[in-house]
């Protein structure tokens, strides 16, 4: 079940998303069926993860058909994947010592969510804060990073004018932490692992 603190925080940063796609105009460049930022794995919450089976599970109710395709990706993943999970495969928790040896897993792997015919996403409205940021230009260590088919031939400057603030982090951890509690889990996972039909002990 979505607690309020998520509903708020995903209000929040779909607000803010919108308001800095608005200032970027053209640079952006998502479009329904570019799946750039769907193929790779990558880190999520176990917020990220209980609203992404809320969101599974809301779609097996509308279409079952659908609902079962996802699962069945997301399942056909995790066997691919187990062998080489960067952390505890069984439960899908992701080891930070071994960060390193994330960085370079399964960059191929497409999203289980991925409708492979259509190129949309099976659970968009659940999707990640990763996934809801993605392609704006964001602040991390790293610098402002953007997405590598947006902001072609932008300037430094008219890249930081789009820039995407976001002041969410402690709502995100509040939310996050209960959603831990609800889950007995802590740890981050990654999609595949959160659609799992019954997580594994």
């Amino acid at each position: 079940m979505v607690s309020h603190g998520d509903a708020r925080l995903v209000q929040i940063v779909d607000a803010a998303t919108a308001e800095a796609a608005e200032r970027a105009g053209g640079w952006v460049k998502c479009a329904p069926g570019c799946t750039q930022c769907c193929i790779g794995v990558f880190a999520i919450s176990q917020l990220d993860a209980a609203r992404l089976r809320d969101g599974l599970e809301a779609l097996a109710v509308r279409e079952p058909a659908r609902g079962q395709a996802v699962r069945e990706r997301a399942r056909l993943a995790v066997e691919r994947l187990a062998a080489d999970f960067p952390g505890d495969a069984g439960a899908g928790i992701l080891d930070p010592a071994r960060a390193e040896e994330f960085e370079n897993f399964a960059n191929d792997e497409p999203c289980p969510a991925l409708d492979p015919q259509t190129g949309l996403c099976d659970l968009y409205a659940a999707r990640p804060l990763t996934c809801r940021v993605f392609g704006l230009p964001l602040r991390t260590e790293e610098g402002l990073g953007v997405c590598e088919l947006c902001f072609q031939g932008a300037s430094d400057e008219e890249i930081a004018a789009c820039e995407l603030h976001l002041e969410t982090d402690p709502l995100e951890a509040d939310a996050n932490a209960e959603a831990e509690r609800a889950a007995a889990t802590h740890g981050e996972t990654v999609v595949a692992w959160a659609l799992l039909p019954a997580r594994r002990d």
